[in-house]
C-alpha cells in the first residue's frame, strides 16, 4: 500500500488528487472520505470486519475482506478457501450477491421497519443489510420482529444493533433483491 502525502502546494494537491482520488471518494480538509453510496458502504463493512485485507483469516476461520464463513460461501458455489483468499474480484462479487440475496430475503421487513425506532436507533435499509452480513438474515428477522428484544452477539460481542447504528443512511438503491444471486 502506498501512503501520499497531501502537503504538497495547492496546485500539485488537485493535480495529485485529480490524477490519484477513485472517483467514489472525496477529500474534504486533507481527508479521504466515502460516500454514502453502495461503494462507501461496502468499505466502510469491510474496514470494520478486516480493516479492509483480501488476504486475512480470523480466529473463528472468517474469511476475506468482508470475513465470509464458508457456508456463506458453499451458497454461491465457492468451495477452495484459498482460491476465495486469493481472489478479491471474486471477494467483491461474492459480496454483492450476499447483499442481494439478503435484501431479497429482508425485502418485507425493509419495508416495514424502515424509519422506526429500536431501543434509540432509527431503523434503514443499510443498516438492516449490514446486520444481516454479521448475523445472518435471520437472526435480524428475528431482532427486527421482536422490536429488539432478540439479542445476538458474534463471537467478539458485537451485536446486531451496533450495526444498524454504525451502518445507517447508507444508499443502496444499486442493490437490487434478486433471491437467486450468484457470483
Amino acid at each position: 500500500m502506498t501512503l501520499i502525502s497531501f502537503t504538497t502546494k495547492k496546485i500539485e494537491k488537485k493535480e495529485l488528487e485529480e490524477k490519484t482520488t477513485p472517483i467514489n471518494y472525496k477529500i474534504t480538509s486533507d481527508i479521504l472520505k466515502l460516500e454514502k453510496n453502495f461503494v462507501g458502504f461496502k468499505e466502510a463493512l469491510a474496514f470494520k470486519e478486516s480493516q479492509g485485507k483480501y488476504y486475512i483469516i480470523n480466529k473463528h476461520g472468517y474469511l476475506g475482506k468482508y470475513q465470509f464463513g464458508k457456508g456463506t460461501l458453499r451458497r454461491f458455489k465457492i468451495y477452495d478457501a484459498q482460491k476465495f483468499l486469493k481472489n478479491p474480484a471474486l471477494q467483491e462479487k461474492a459480496f454483492t450477491a450476499l447483499c442481494k440475496v439478503n435484501k431479497w430475503i429482508l425485502r418485507r421487513d425493509i419495508s416495514r421497519f424502515i424509519g422506526k425506532k429500536i431501543n434509540g436507533v432509527t431503523i434503514t435499509e443499510s443498516g438492516i443489510i449490514a446486520s444481516a452480513h454479521l448475523a445472518g438474515a435471520g437472526n435480524v428477522k428475528k431482532f427486527l420482529r421482536s422490536f429488539g428484544k432478540f439479542q445476538f452477539k458474534d463471537a467478539f460481542g458485537t451485536s446486531i444493533l451496533s450495526y444498524m447504528k454504525k451502518f445507517a443512511g447508507y444508499d443502496l438503491s444499486y442493490i437490487t433483491a434478486d433471491k437467486k444471486a450468484t457470483v
